[in-house]
């Protein structure tokens, strides 16, 4: 069943796909990883340039803390793999994960995401609740659709055809993570099993190296 409605709607939610306890040790993890990244750049121990523990320079959010291919991030794109597979009915290959600890006042854009995010997943790890909104036709301009996720919860959504976003951010932080799949059998085949990587938990710069 859930997967038709993946289909027939392009996106699906998932509640409780992890429970309390792990969304809020991942989220208290996170937020440690920031104040340690923050000491290390402000004690000048990591170049400005070094995003090994993470980065505020995300052109897509400004001045927010976001790390690609986070090591526990990356083992939760393993993990909750077969989880998205039964959902959408597809033989996934993971592709990335990155996460965010989003601040107050921020705001996502709508947009659609690249091949290598062809099936997504944002899933709550905790913070102050923020809404997602996408437009499941794949059509540019409507209204779309608000989607309210608990810590646990995630929604799945084809990425790189749905135009998704986020309004203005009123709490203080909220943390999420994007998890991104390709279709072993579809579009994009195996080319960009691990985001062109040698291997899932390296950084960015050994894409297709």
């Amino acid at each position: 069943m859930e997967n038709n409605l993946f289909h027939q709607h392009n996106h699906v939610i998932a509640r409780k796909v992890i429970g309390p306890d792990l969304a809020n040790f991942v989220y208290s993890y996170f937020l440690n990883k920031r104040l340690v990244c923050s000491h290390l750049l402000d004690h000048k121990y990591l170049s400005p340039f070094d995003e090994s523990w993470g980065t505020w320079k995300d052109a897509q959010i400004p001045n927010t803390y976001g790390h690609y291919a986070d090591l526990a991030m990356e083992t939760l794109l393993v993990k909750l793999q077969p989880i998205m597979s039964k959902i959408t009915g597809l033989d996934l290959i993971p592709c990335y994960s990155y996460a965010r600890i989003y601040k107050k006042g921020d705001e996502l854009k709508r947009h659609k995401d690249r091949p290598s995010c062809e099936i997504s997943t944002t899933l709550n790890l905790g913070g102050d609740l923020w809404p997602i909104f996408l437009e499941p036709s794949g059509e540019t301009g409507k209204p779309g659709e608000q989607v309210n996720l608990q810590p646990g919860d995630m929604l799945i959504y084809k990425g790189d055809l749905v135009e998704h976003w986020r309004p203005p951010f009123e709490g203080n932080d909220c943390c999420q993570v994007f998890l991104h799949y390709n279709n072993k059998n579809g579009e994009f085949g195996t080319s960009n099993l691990n985001d062109g990587r040698p291997m899932l938990g390296l950084p960015g710069y050994f894409r297709n190296f």
